[in-house]
């Protein structure tokens, strides 16, 4: 694809602070209509992508485009038609939620104040805080002052919107309604964000990028980074004498391990397989075949954690 298809397009961007690499030569493609998580350790240069992206900072080298237009050259004009939310997101405590939004919408509209109030009134609806929209936010939660900080960011319509650990120290019911945000705009903008949770991740994102001591270890798809990761994992709950059963499976060409437990009569195998398809064939009626009772066979799976850490250890090594 050419660069100008996607929302985001680096080449070679990098950024120096003197002898330290923050940033290593990042080729990120990111697009348009995705929800989109870029993920690393603290200290990988997410922080440092952002800021070239927002034109904070200016890149030692390489370039990069969002919407078409140059990083550098027309950070200007892409500030106007983005949104972003930082880590730490300030409001006058004074101000009402509407009142705090149609400040921020004043920005970037000259237009009659009528137009204003229905954007604002669209906002409020959009992250749910209809009946909070007219109270002083000094007395907004945490999850409140989140979606606050979302519908800011999205009232000038931003083709791109870029949030900084958007569900960061919220609880379960705050961490819930962000994303439930999240996949509300799905259908109206790209969003580019960072996170440490990974099972939010796991929950609405599209495609992952993963970067570490300022370098891209991976990117791809969601679905492509959880299903190839190695073996997959059938996870199987027996009755029975399963020694023999355990030989005869651990001799199929298509199984490298099995992991048991046991638990009273019970046992569980977690069986590693290098051939998915000759699993879902053959693993099942090996078992029943050997006069086993099976009470729970399924394939096990992936967590993004896990495959998170693996990517990390291995860019490490």
């Amino acid at each position: 694809m050419n660069p100008n298809d996607y929302v985001i397009s680096t080449e070679r961007l990098s950024r120096s602070f003197g002898a330290v690499h923050a940033l290593k030569s990042l080729d990120l493609r990111v697009p348009a209509k995705s929800i989109f998580a870029f993920l690393g350790p603290n200290g990988a240069g997410k922080t440092t992508t952002i800021k070239l992206l927002l034109g904070l900072l200016k890149p030692t080298s390489g370039d990069g485009q969002i919407l078409g237009l140059d990083i550098v050259r027309d950070s200007v004009d892409i500030r106007a038609r983005i949104g972003y939310l930082p880590q730490d997101t300030r409001f006058y405590e004074h101000m009402t939620a509407r009142q705090m939004l149609a400040y921020t919408a004043r920005f970037f509209y000259a237009g009659p104040a009528a137009e204003i109030g229905r954007r604002v009134s669209e906002m409020i609806e959009l992250v749910g805080l209809e009946g909070k929209a007219d109270r002083p936010i000094k007395g907004f939660s945490g999850g409140e002052r989140q979606r606050l900080g979302i519908a800011q960011a999205e009232v000038n319509y931003p083709d791109l919107l870029i949030l900084d650990e958007p569900a960061a120290s919220l609880d379960p019911m705050g961490r819930r309604d962000v994303l439930e945000v999240m996949e509300r705009l799905r259908k109206h903008t790209t969003i580019f964000y960072c996170t440490h949770i990974l099972d939010d991740v796991q929950r609405v994102s599209d495609q992952v990028a993963i970067v570490n001591a300022g370098e891209l270890v991976t990117q791809a798809p969601i679905e492509d980074l959880l299903a190839g990761t190695g073996d997959s994992v059938y996870s199987v709950t027996l009755r029975g004498d399963a020694q023999g059963a355990y030989t005869q499976v651990m001799q199929q060409p298509w199984v490298s391990a099995i992991a048991t437990s046991q638990a009273g009569e019970q046992v569980t195998w977690q069986v590693s397989v290098t051939d998915k398809a000759a699993a879902e064939d053959q693993l099942m009626s090996l078992l029943v075949t050997s006069g086993l009772k099976v009470s729970n066979f399924g394939r096990k799976e992936q967590n993004l954690e896990d495959v998170f850490i693996k990517i990390i250890e291995g860019s490490q090594k």
